[in-house]
């Protein structure tokens, strides 16, 4: 066996991809344009760099399709499952990482492989020979979207996705603000203090959001469309929805009572997350923002506890790329017009950093396979992974295709289970009992 799987981006979906592809012996060269080609959303160069959120979300994975989908990347002897773990953060029950030893640790092991050699520079055309991974994430550079395009025959698809601002945590007023998980979810009292908490008044949450909607907001360029991705709105776009809509959504205040003031019931509550092991950075959570940079530091500092708050980083929004996966990608994530070409991680379609990192590890895998000479089939729908690449891969339609988080309603149902509320505990473990078996013997499989 000589030859070498090229993998366009070192992001989480590239790194896992290598990473899965190496330790079956496959000889793999990562093509990373950072910092070479700079993004204005990176600030450095490290592999599977976090750019939004810190946090891989709930880490559950009996209830979870989320926290399914990590169970079965610890079983794969997934990379970015274990630098998550090692990098972990108290986040009540999600997992939340420390953003740059993450991506340093990430770094570091791929360094080390002696399967993986890194090239530094940008790729901007869509090669015919050769074994090839395109896992350029949200942010492919302006000329290989060219060569997506003019191979595919179709435009970009592409959404808005924000990013959320992040506060020094010695410039939050904690005689205002309090540290609590919503219900005191967590093993431990570190995880059941893990949310540092703004309270607001009905006064103060109406002031906040004529403050949100009268905002100088950054405006598209013209000829510019797309839609936003409902699981990561700016929270103008959510205001503007309604003036209840972001009491409904992240500035709920069920499942907390105020430390400082217990009597008195919030009318709506900011929650900010740690951001590193340090403690010293907390993001505000569910804050993804496209309000221009004066107009944040304004209108954030509205927001009790925050008055004199820090930033170590302001909100931003971006364009995301994806393709239209169901029109041009087969089951095994190959290009259909050129099938030494693979696509994994967000530009296929799928949304979150472990969805993306998770098809990075199947594309990883199944490019190896199939330079070993020994194919494998993808999972089957019924694993966490199977319902993803089903989904992108022929089970959305096409028309209609936009980014999908990982959740139960793309798994087939279990036989004999009713739908509905009341039994959606039942119906959930039975969901992942039968996963985790499925995938297991998928990995089996392998062997």
């Amino acid at each position: 066996m000589t030859q070498v799987l090229h993998i366009v981006g070192g992001g989480m979906a590239g790194s896992e991809a290598a990473w899965q592809a190496a330790n079956l012996g496959v000889q793999v060269v990562i093509h990373e344009m950072r910092p070479k080609v700079e993004t204005f959303a990176h600030q450095t160069g490290n592999l599977a760099e976090m750019v939004c959120s810190n946090s891989f979300r709930s880490d559950d994975s009996e209830q979870n399709a989320v926290g399914l989908l990590h169970w079965e990347m610890r079983a794969a002897n997934g990379l970015i499952m274990a630098a998550a773990e090692k990098h972990r953060l108290p986040a009540g029950g999600a997992l939340a990482v420390d953003r740059d030893a993450f991506a340093e640790f990430v770094t570091q092991e791929i360094n080390a492989h002696p399967n993986i050699s890194i090239e530094y520079g940008e790729v901007n055309e869509i090669p015919s020979e050769g074994m090839w991974i395109f896992a350029t994430g949200p942010l492919t550079s302006p000329k290989l979207g060219e060569a997506i395009a003019a191979e595919t025959g179709a435009d970009r698809l592409a959404f808005f996705d924000a990013i959320a601002p992040i506060i020094y945590h010695d410039s939050i007023n904690m005689d205002v603000a309090w540290m609590q998980s919503r219900y005191d979810k967590g093993e431990t009292e570190e995880e059941q203090k893990a949310y540092l908490n703004c309270p607001m008044t009905k006064d103060q949450y109406e002031a906040f959001i004529d403050a949100l909607l009268a905002a100088d907001k950054t405006e598209f360029h013209e000829g510019e469309t797309a839609g936003y991705f409902d699981g990561c709105l700016p929270i103008e776009v959510m205001a503007e929805r309604g003036r209840e809509t972001l009491r409904f959504g992240p500035m709920k205040p069920v499942g907390l009572t105020n430390a400082n003031d217990p009597e008195n019931k919030p009318y709506a509550v900011v929650q900010l997350r740690r951001d590193n092991k340090l403690g010293t950075l907390y993001n505000i959570v569910g804050f993804q923002t496209k309000m221009k940079y004066g107009a944040q530091a304004e209108v954030f500092k509205m927001i009790p506890g925050l008055e004199d708050a820090k930033f170590a980083r302001l909100g931003g929004i971006h364009r995301n790329t994806f393709l239209n996966s169901p029109t041009l990608l087969d089951d095994q994530m190959r290009l259909k017009s050129k099938p030494n070409v693979r696509f994994a991680g967000q530009v296929t379609g799928v949304e979150g950093y472990v969805e993306s990192a998770a098809m990075g590890l199947l594309a990883g895998r199944l490019a190896a396979h199939e330079i070993l000479g020994t194919p494998i089939e993808s999972p089957n729908g019924t694993t966490a992974m199977g319902a993803l690449i089903h989904h992108i891969t022929g089970g959305a339609e096409a028309k209609t295709f936009q980014p999908m988080n990982v959740n139960f309603g793309l798994f087939p149902p279990v036989e004999g289970l009713k739908g509905g509320r009341r039994g959606r505990k039942d119906r959930y473990r039975a969901y992942t009992d039968r996963a985790k078996e499925t995938f297991n013997q998928w990995l089996e499989g392998q062997s």
